[in-house]
């Protein structure tokens, strides 16, 4: 998040429940079974409970999780399982309670333990932990984050720093930005005393590609958007932004407007196959585009 914040949406820009659950259903009868919510930080939103509540009840939909950093998830951890949320990922990117306060400008880390047991406690699981790898910040962590997997079954997933409009400084006590990119291979290799083993997934059901250490409960996943074994061939994937616009691709600014459509009383299944048919076959930024409009925590992860 920049120092200044972001530009605020007006409110009656933002989609309605109703109309999330018409594209919800829309997508649905394309073959979507899972959903996810994200954001910014999707426990914000007021009513967020009777959401998932409400995608619960859509025939097809068989999974529903949501991305969040965690500081509200003991509040909802209870109510959310009750109203039908599968899982949770939690975003956290260092274990040192000092760094965690300078990432996040302002947290303490005990909020999100106390999130994660409660999570535990109300089986939103299999729990994944969702590190982005900063070379020079917290990328000595990554062994720690890596032990987290052998006494919990959680999946602890690295993912590479995306140029996804951040290249901005994050302040004067951070390194450039752009120094900070490290690539799954070298985290491979350079932690190969780990013995990382390879996880036959069989099934493809998500960008990570999966190890499991020695003895470990919990598994560990890379997803590597820019490496050599970047994810794009099997993303199966669209996001809905809160302003109502189907997004095909993370890394490309093409938008696909419902809101008004919806608004309109129009059927949205034809703008929902656009975006299925306009998802690209291979990784944007190999071609050197990268979305320039709006930002990785406008859209969602």
């Amino acid at each position: 998040m920049p120092l200044d914040g972001v530009g605020v949406v007006e409110h009656s820009n933002i989609m309605r429940f109703e109309e999330i659950i018409k594209v919800v259903q829309a997508a649905a009868a394309f073959g979507v079974t899972k959903i996810r919510l994200t954001g910014g930080e999707p426990l914000v939103r007021h009513g967020i409970v009777d959401l998932v509540r409400m995608i619960r009840q859509v025939d097809g939909i068989e999974e529903i999780t949501i991305t969040t950093n965690g500081f509200l998830l003991g509040k909802y951890a209870k109510d959310l399982k009750e109203a039908g949320l599968t899982r949770v990922n939690i975003s956290l990117d260092t274990l040192d309670p000092d760094l965690f306060q300078k990432i996040t400008r302002k947290g303490d880390i005990t909020t999100i333990w106390k999130g994660i047991e409660e999570a535990e406690k109300y089986n939103l699981t299999p729990i994944k932990i969702n590190m982005v790898m900063l070379e020079g910040i917290n990328d000595h962590e990554i062994p720690d984050f890596m032990d987290l997997s052998m006494n919990h079954n959680w999946h602890i997933r690295f993912i590479e720093l995306m140029p996804v409009k951040n290249q901005i400084s994050w302040g004067e006590s951070f390194p450039d930005p752009s120094e900070c990119y490290v690539s799954t291979g070298t985290i491979i290799n350079r932690y190969a005393n780990k013995g990382l083993e390879p996880v036959d997934q069989v099934r493809q059901s998500g960008p990570a590609k999966l190890y499991r250490m020695p003895g470990a409960k919990g598994l560990i996943g890379f997803i590597s958007p820019l490496d050599d074994e970047h994810f794009c061939n099997r993303c199966n994937r669209l996001r809905l932004t809160a302003d109502g616009n189907l997004r095909p691709c993370l890394m490309n600014d093409l938008e696909i407007p419902l809101l008004s459509a919806i608004r309109e009383g129009k059927d949205i299944k034809p703008l929902v196959a656009k975006a299925i048919g306009l998802k690209p076959a291979h990784l944007e930024l190999l071609q050197n585009q990268s979305p320039e409009s709006r930002t990785m925590m406008q859209i969602g992860g």
